[in-house]
C-alpha cells in the first residue's frame, strides 16, 4: 500500500512540475503572445514512450482585434468573429484557436448579399464555410472554402489594425 501511494504522489508531483511557474517567464511569454496577436497560453510538456520530454505551446486563442485587407474586414472578438466582404458577410461562432505554427481552421457561415433591399426569406440564405489560415505577427493569410463542395470563396491577406478596402454592392 505504501509503495502504491508513493507512486501516486510521485506522479502528482511530476504533473505539478509541468505546470508553468508564476513569475517573470510567464509575463514575458504573455507579452510575446500578445505581440503575435494571440491570447497567452500554457506550455504543455509531452513525454514519449522512451521517457524523453519536450515542450510545446498549447493552442492559443486569437486575440480580439480588427484585421483588414483588400475586399475583407475580419473582426475577431472574444466569442468568435464577424466578417464583411464586398457583397457578403459571415460569422465564426467560437474562439479561433491558433497552433504553435500560427495555423487555424474553424467553421463559419457565409451570407451572400446583393444591391437593393433584402427580400423576405433572404436572411436565411447562408451556407457553411471553413476558414483556414495562418497568423504571422501582424499578418494573416485566410482562405474561405464552401463546406459542401470545397469551392474556394476567396483567399485574402490581412493585417491587424489595417482599414478594410471594401466596395459594397450597388
Amino acid at each position: 500500500m505504501k509503495h502504491r501511494l508513493k507512486i501516486t504522489l510521485a506522479a502528482a508531483l511530476q504533473l505539478l512540475a509541468t505546470l508553468p511557474a508564476v513569475g517573470v517567464s510567464n509575463r514575458a511569454a504573455t507579452r510575446r503572445a500578445e505581440a503575435k496577436g494571440l491570447e497567452a497560453g500554457a506550455q504543455v510538456t509531452l513525454m514519449s514512450q522512451r521517457g524523453e520530454t519536450r515542450r510545446r505551446r498549447a493552442s492559443e486563442a486569437l486575440a480580439a482585434a480588427v484585421w483588414g485587407g483588400e475586399r475583407i474586414l475580419f473582426e475577431v472578438n472574444r466569442v468568435g468573429a464577424r466578417i464583411e466582404y464586398d457583397c457578403a458577410h459571415g460569422t465564426v461562432e467560437g474562439k479561433i484557436l491558433v497552433d504553435s505554427r500560427g495555423r487555424f481552421s474553424v467553421s463559419g457561415m457565409h451570407y451572400e448579399e446583393h444591391a437593393g433591399p433584402t427580400r423576405a426569406g433572404e436572411e436565411d440564405n447562408g451556407y457553411p464555410v471553413r476558414l483556414t489560415g495562418r497568423v504571422d505577427g501582424s499578418l494573416m493569410k485566410l482562405t474561405v472554402t464552401r463546406a459542401g463542395n470545397k469551392e474556394v470563396v476567396g483567399t485574402y491577406t490581412l493585417a491587424r489594425g489595417r482599414q478594410a478596402e471594401l466596395v459594397k454592392c450597388l
